[in-house]
């Protein structure tokens, strides 16, 4: 018997599985480069049968095969059996004549043969679609089409592949061997998928018992034999990516000899995956990114650091939230503002649960310093706000919960709707269900935002010369108040909107006790700006870094912008109040002291960094106020609570901050004027 050591993560390389479509050009080329820049080394596709004898499918793969083949080591799975030389008429029935399987094979090695090293027979034979075994009810007519196959492509100087079994099959995996057919084969795929179907949940043993089972088969049969896990993943059908990046932790750890991740790509919506399997969300969320080629946590992840990024991050969740405290809850607590706030609880000796997906890039950062900051009363929770029943748990001994986790660019909302309501609006049903269903009437303080009030349009405005001012003298003096009428517009500001009221009416209707604090632009230490959000961050981030900045509109739009210090100090504050304003909304922003045009800030970022900055100028984006100041007085009043830190500061410190901690990899330190310059 042979003895194979497990496989490190560091040591191993890994695949991942993708089918492309006939006439799929674009695709493969917009594919590739991502799923190489994940580290990925081994790519498993289908070479169907059926689809190379249809119209165009000759020209087709004698594009896609090379093109595929000169960038990675390339497994091509040979299936599906052409409708007119099917005994059922379809692609899974066995070929009348059992040869012509391997007179196809040698056709692909003669063809292809230079761009790949091992060919795989058949995919999934023990499953109906795509293998009919009632016309084949011993496997008779299978191993004799695939044996003499894998006996003529070893014959030739190729490696072949038995397809995997799904589900994994110990006495059909003996059957094969028995007939011969184990021995003329150099591995054997597995295909298993633990935690997403349901079919697997009461047969799945774990990957020790069931490569273990398949060691000792091959072992008797053929010792030589590697086993190759053709097809695993994970589907994140919930929006649990987190889950899917340790499952895939898990795979590339398991003592097999290669690994095949089943997909890089979510299926399109409006394509059918299998017959009768239309309506399974599952089949179409098991890629590393979405269908339309926006990473998920597991692609970003490996892009940033390959597996070792991957190991890293992973270990920062702690599965279990620790019940001997009553702890607070962050949703989105490795964030910007959530990781501040978290900070400061912590200081003052709270047990904090940080519910984050992690999905914003750098987040993971905010996360590793809270934890090396505070230690174990840093319980992280690394779960979406989109999947109720991955975050109940979290809540369930919670005495306190601020709700931050939120999709929060309006550019974003634009392209993606469906995705900004989920999180946005069904998030917070969620969270607000999850507080409920925990039966503690923990209070909930809810992160809003001024885009609930429209982009104002009937507020009159005056342009100077670098600004624009309201001409309502009220407004001009306070700024926009909370008796303001809600006017939501662009679908984060619906989204946003909707979550607002359902604070609001929880309050009402159930009894929780909640507020909301609609905020303005605040800004801060621990802030990933982006063009589309944090946009103070990230126009220092670009100037630090000598880079351009682009504008949309003309640079006169106004805004408060207020230092998370006092942010983080308004939520605190509304916690401590919260029997005295339950069901209440405030605005939280700079106020009239900490209104700025972007021309000014653009100014005074210049003045801090000691040399001009290139600009570049847009068109106006859609639902931009031109003017939005909050009246904060509500706030003031009723809490006593100030905004201390006046934006001049504010911003210095910020840019100290970033040229310390974010541009750490210029050569030379970034040379920032003092204050007195």
């Amino acid at each position: 018997m042979t003895t194979r050591p497990p496989l490190t993560a560091k040591a191993k390389p890994f695949g991942f599985v993708e089918w492309f479509r006939p006439g799929e050009y674009e695709r493969v080329d917009q594919v590739m480069p991502d799923l190489l820049a994940s580290g990925a080394s081994h790519l498993r596709t289908h070479l169907s049968w059926a689809e190379y004898l249809a119209p165009g499918g000759e020209a087709w793969f004698d594009w896609l095969i090379p093109r595929l083949g000169k960038q990675i080591d390339l497994l091509p799975c040979i299936h599906y059996t052409p409708p007119s030389l099917s005994r059922t008429g379809r692609s899974s029935g066995p070929p009348h004549d059992l040869k012509s399987y391997a007179d196809f094979i040698d056709h692909i090695l003669t063809r292809y043969g230079s761009h790949f090293s091992h060919i795989e027979l058949w995919n999934e034979p023990n499953n109906l679609l795509d293998w009919d075994w009632r016309e084949d009810g011993d496997f008779q007519l299978f191993c004799e089409m695939v044996g003499g196959a894998a006996y003529w492509a070893k014959h030739r100087g190729w490696k072949p592949v038995l397809g995997g079994p799904c589900p994994f099959d110990p006495f059909w995996l003996n059957l094969m061997g028995e007939r011969g057919v184990l021995s003329v084969v150099d591995a054997v795929g597995f295909h298993g998928f633990p935690g997403t179907w349901d079919s697997e949940e009461g047969t799945w043993g774990g990957w020790d018992m069931h490569l273990g089972e398949m060691r000792k088969i091959l072992d008797r049969h053929n010792p030589d034999a590697e086993i190759w896990i053709t097809e695993t993943g994970y589907s994140t059908w919930r929006n649990d990516e987190v889950e899917q990046a340790r499952r895939f932790l898990k795979a590339v750890n398991v003592a097999a000899d290669r690994l095949y991740w089943y997909a890089w790509s979510d299926v399109a919506p409006d394509i059918a995956v299998q017959e009768g399997l239309w309506f399974d969300p599952r089949h179409y969320h098991l890629g590393a990114v979405t269908h339309d080629n926006q990473p998920k946590l597991l692609a970003r992840l490996l892009q940033e650091g390959g597996v070792e990024r991957l190991e890293t991050v992973t270990r920062l969740s702690t599965p279990h939230v620790a019940s001997r405290a009553a702890p607070v809850v962050i949703t989105g607590g490795s964030g910007f503002i959530g990781s501040n706030l978290a900070d400061s609880l912590l200081s003052d000796g709270e047990d904090v649960v940080i519910v984050d997906n992690l999905g914003r890039a750098g987040v993971d950062q905010n996360l590793a310093w809270l934890k090396e900051r505070h230690g174990s009363r840093v319980h992280p929770a690394l779960e979406d706000i989109r999947d109720l029943h991955g975050i109940e748990a979290a809540f369930a001994d919670a005495k306190a919960v601020y709700h931050l986790a939120a999709q929060t660019a309006v550019t974003t909302s634009l392209v993606h709707p469906l995705g900004d309501f989920e999180t946005n609006a069904r998030g917070t049903i969620n969270v607000l269900e999850a507080v409920r269903k925990a039966g503690r009437n923990a209070p909930v303080l809810f992160a809003s935002t001024n885009k609930v009030y429209g982009a104002l349009e009937d507020v009159e405005m005056a342009e100077t010369e670098d600004r624009f001012i309201p001409v309502q003298a009220e407004i001009r003096l306070n700024g926009i108040d909370e008796s303001r009428p809600l006017d939501f517009c662009t679908p984060y500001g619906c989204s946003k909107g909707v979550a607002d009221q359902y604070t609001l009416d929880y309050a009402k209707s159930f009894g929780l006790k909640t507020a909301v604090l609609r905020m303005s632009c605040i800004y801060g230490p621990r802030q990933f700006g982006t063009e589309d959000q944090g946009w103070v961050a990230h126009f220092l981030i670009r100037a630090l870094s000598g880079e351009p900045i682009s504008i949309y509109g003309n640079g006169k739009q106004v805004r408060d912008i207020l230092h998370v210090e006092d942010a983080v100090a308004a939520y605190r504050l509304a916690l401590a109040n919260i029997d005295r304003i339950g069901g209440r909304v405030f605005n939280l922003g700079g106020g009239p002291q900490n209104a700025v045009s972007i021309g000014n800030v653009l100014k005074e970022i210049e003045t801090i960094c000691g040399h001009p900055i290139e600009t570049h100028y847009g068109d106006w984006r859609a639902g931009d106020q031109l003017y939005f100041v909050a009246d904060t007085r509500r706030l003031e009043e009723t809490l006593g609570w100030q905004a201390r830190t006046r934006w001049k500061g504010g911003l210095r410190s910020l840019a100290q901050w970033l040229a310390t901690h974010r541009i750490a990899s210029r050569e030379q330190p970034t040379q920032l004027r003092s204050a007195t310059a």
